[in-house]
């Protein structure tokens, strides 16, 4: 972060868990949330949470609080290119991804866990899933994990221009603040946080995204050509996908369609709706979201 700059955690201070910097692959440091409650349940393997494209780890506050009080440790990262993380021009595909995340786990002396992830992040850990089974004790995909944008662009110009996304750098940050409040009147507080620490706060008082427009669109290119249907008969982990019905018919529609032919592939997989919900369901209904994680933990799907 540039001198000067701040990032939301100044404005927001976080009230649990630890920060630190961890190298990974190639010395790329990322920046990790750090939840361990006193009193662990060790029956129960860590969850690694893992944001979306252009989010943040902080995103996770709420339901990493909530994992905290069941006795589950939680570790959110922010992934290369975003929030406090490096930011190297390059290894913004699948595999390398995946391979930040299990240099992560191995700096930490941690050997396997239930890898959590929304959006981007949802095909990320279905793909860690495939990749190294060894790590990974279970993906979970939140509104995620069967984005295969390709399937609905047939070519990458069109995709650009489509998710190309909108240029708030200069907006003041009290204005992006009170929009964000206005959008998501039912969010609670640690959502309304985690989204705007998608941005540094620079010293005139405006902001921008700490994910640069184009390693974004690095990421949107990777995310066009993945084709995750294409190893699911392959997954030897437990999936469960972890939906949003925002009310949009004909999207939930084609929602449905992928969520079952998912599950028709997948060896070992489940879904659970979240009815109605925003695309950041973990945000919104944070508690809800870890309720159903820790039952699949406990009752030993996510085993």
């Amino acid at each position: 972060m540039s001198a000067g700059h701040a990032s939301i955690d100044e404005h927001f201070p976080l009230t649990d868990g630890r920060t630190e910097l961890v190298s990974v692959t190639n010395g790329v440091r990322l920046r990790i949330i750090d939840r361990q409650p006193a009193a662990v349940d060790t029956s129960l393997p860590p969850v690694l949470l893992v944001h979306g494209l252009a989010s943040n780890a902080r995103m996770w506050d709420g339901a990493g609080a909530a994992l905290s009080r069941q006795g589950i440790r939680s570790l959110a990262v922010d992934l290369r290119g975003h929030g406090r993380s490096d930011k190297p021009d390059d290894g913004y595909d699948f595999s390398t991804v995946v391979g930040d995340l299990t240099a992560l786990l191995a700096s930490l002396g941690i050997t396997r866990a239930v890898f959590v992830g929304q959006s981007w992040g949802g095909n990320v850990v279905i793909h860690a899933a495939h990749e190294r089974p060894d790590v990974v004790v279970g993906a979970v995909a939140v509104d995620g994990g069967m984005i295969e944008l390709g399937r609905n662009f047939s070519n990458w110009d069109d995709c650009a221009s489509s998710l190309r996304p909108p240029n708030l750098i200069g907006t003041r940050f009290g204005r992006m603040d009170a929009a964000m409040r206005s959008m998501n009147a039912d969010w609670p507080e640690s959502g309304i946080v985690g989204a705007l620490s998608n941005f540094e706060v620079l010293p005139d008082g405006t902001i921008r995204p700490w994910l640069t427009l184009e390693r974004h669109m690095k990421i949107l290119h990777q995310l066009w050509a993945h084709r995750p249907s294409d190893f699911f008969h392959r997954i030897e982990r437990p999936v469960l996908f972890v939906p949003a019905d925002s009310g949009d018919v004909a999207w939930t529609r084609n929602k449905e369609k992928a969520v079952d032919a998912a599950l028709s592939a997948i060896p070992t997989a489940r879904a659970h709706w979240f009815r109605p919900a925003h695309h950041d369901l973990h945000a919104q209904h944070p508690e809800r979201f870890a309720e159903v994680l820790v039952s699949n933990m406990k009752n030993g799907f996510l085993a």
